[in-house]
């Protein structure tokens, strides 16, 4: 039983893992879309964000539809949209004289199927596990998953377009096909459902828990929108610094940025193993991880040099990487298991959200002046921290 359990761990791992690198692959190529299609930075910044808008309109009908209908009977036919997303995209570049508009419309699908897959996994995780200690260990793999996607994105991404350039694309059909093989035959879920409540009644359930539990889950809400905003932001940041005033492109870009995922990753994986079920440690934890990343971030105004931008950008993704989990098990474990993936499908909304907003903020940032930017970010990560600290109040979560 515990051998089933750590393959079923292993291939929900495999969901976020691609969903990340469905979106995050594409960021290292963007330039080189630019020019192949001789469009704009803006509609070339569509193909990210488009994917992002859908993926955060939709989270929460796909956290609700897996309450009530079971979380297998969402994941797997999401994974099958992104994957036919994935194949839309690199067929029109592949063949299309004017292919922008389908390449659009292919990541239009991806972010459908980014919508119904990955946020439910946080859900499906609680619903396999009865000890909230194995929920929190569990956790921290599929956010550790999650991060090496971000580690792995810039890498892979840049040395598939260093072969073709649209080939990031029909990379995602065949991802997408290993994890749904995976989730096919070695997870078996609790996926029955027994009596769902009317959907009046589920609202009025949804209302309550809101009523009851409102501060503390607003706050993860808040904080997670936060670091995902803070985390992509500083990303696009050093990403223009290696090129603009470095020289740097390319694969080796890619592995520099790679560099502070990788703390963020090992971080997120030890953090998931220690926290176990002491809601006070996850509190305690977050608040030292979000000051963190505000000192970290406040610090990389100091200085260009490539070597201490590399190490403050470490501190960045540690700060980042031990909150994460801390974040996930909170909300999985104060969650009754009716209302779970409805609950965590909007705090997966939020992180899009941070996702989403925090390379074109960061450009307007950077174009008033690097100062601004860096005290901003670091009086964000200081209200993150203050709001860890004032609302969340372990003993109120049950």
């Amino acid at each position: 039983m515990e051998h089933n359990k750590k393959w079923a761990i292993v291939s929900l791992a495999s969901i976020p893992l691609v969903m990340t690198l469905g979106n995050s692959m594409l960021i290292p190529v963007l330039p080189t879309i630019e020019k192949k299609l001789k469009i704009s930075s803006f509609q070339v910044s569509m193909v990210i964000t488009l994917y992002s808008i859908v993926a955060i309109i939709l989270i929460p009908i796909a956290g609700y539809l897996s309450d009530r209908i079971g979380r297998k009977k969402v994941i797997i036919p999401s994974l099958i949209i992104a994957g036919i997303g994935g194949l839309i995209s690199g067929y029109a570049a592949w063949k299309m004289k004017d292919p922008y508009m389908m390449i659009l419309i292919g990541r239009i699908l991806q972010g459908v199927g980014a919508a119904g897959a990955a946020p439910v996994v946080m859900p499906l995780v609680g619903d396999m596990f009865k000890s909230e200690e194995e929920v929190s260990k569990e956790l921290g793999v599929i956010e550790t998953a999650n991060t090496f996607g971000k580690v792995l994105s810039p890498i892979l991404g840049s040395v598939l377009a260093g072969f073709i350039w649209y080939l990031p694309f029909f990379s995602i059909p065949v991802f997408t096909a290993i994890s749904v093989i995976l989730m096919f035959f070695l997870v078996q879920t609790p996926d029955k459902r027994e009596d769902p409540l009317p959907f009046k009644e589920f609202l009025k359930c949804i209302k309550g828990i809101f009523k009851k539990d409102g501060k503390w889950l607003y706050s993860i809400f808040v904080i997670g929108c936060i670091l995902m905003f803070v985390l992509f932001g500083v990303l696009f940041y050093l990403s223009d610094m290696l090129e603009s005033k470095h020289n740097i492109d390319g694969i080796k870009k890619g592995f520099i940025l790679a560099i502070p995922l990788a703390a963020l990753c090992l971080s997120s994986y030890i953090t998931g193993k220690k926290i176990k079920e002491s809601k006070v440690l996850m509190k305690w934890i977050t608040f030292g991880g979000t000051i963190l990343l505000g000192a970290s971030v406040f610090a990389i105004s100091f200085s260009e040099n490539i070597y201490f931008l590399i190490g403050t950008f470490v501190f960045c993704g540690i700060g980042i990487g031990v909150a994460l989990p801390c974040l996930d098990a909170l909300i999985t474990e104060g969650i009754e298991k009716e209302e779970r993936g409805t609950i965590s499908s909007v705090y997966s909304s939020m992180r899009f959200i941070g996702v989403a907003a925090g390379p074109p903020v960061f450009v307007l940032l950077m174009k008033a002046s690097h100062q601004v930017m860096f005290y901003s970010i670091t009086g964000l990560c200081v209200i993150a921290a203050f709001i860890v600290l004032k609302e969340i109040k372990p003993d109120e979560i049950e």
